[in-house]
């Protein structure tokens, strides 16, 4: 694998593409507008996968954290011309590594289809997903 370089600088990110990547392609977040992708960066800590040579952006995760008990990983995109390569599972550890100073008590994410990949790093489905509740707003 190539070692792509993982910021978490939000200097850095390309909000045009990473609101493209979400709005167009990712289950999610398809339509999303991009006053409210960029809303939600704003609001976030935000991480980037970097080409080594072009500098261009790859790969975007943002984490919703009080950084003292709690965090919720989502937005994890891997730009298609680089799957497969390990950018997902690296981009993932960094945001475990980033976090793992706060000492929190979970950081939790929900996927429909890369539970491989966060399971690698030791993500687990819930003990208890009876205790869960969501409002769902939309």
């Amino acid at each position: 694998m190539t070692a792509y370089e993982i910021a978490t600088d939000p200097a850095r990110l390309d909000p045009a593409r990473i609101h493209h990547w979400l709005s167009t392609d990712a289950y999610w977040a398809l339509g999303r507008s991009r006053e409210k992708q960029d809303s939600a960066i704003a609001g976030s800590l935000n991480f980037g996968a970097y080409d080594p040579v072009s500098g261009e952006q790859v790969a975007y995760a943002r984490v919703i954290t009080d950084h003292a008990t709690f965090a919720w990983l989502c937005d994890v995109y891997v730009d298609r011309a680089v799957r497969g390569k390990g950018v997902g599972v690296a981009l993932v550890a960094a945001v475990r590594d980033e976090l793992a100073p706060c000492g929190l008590r979970r950081i939790l994410l929900a996927t429909e289809d890369a539970h491989g990949v966060y399971e690698k790093l030791g993500f687990e489905p819930l003990t208890h997903p009876e205790r869960w509740m969501a409002l769902g707003l939309q």
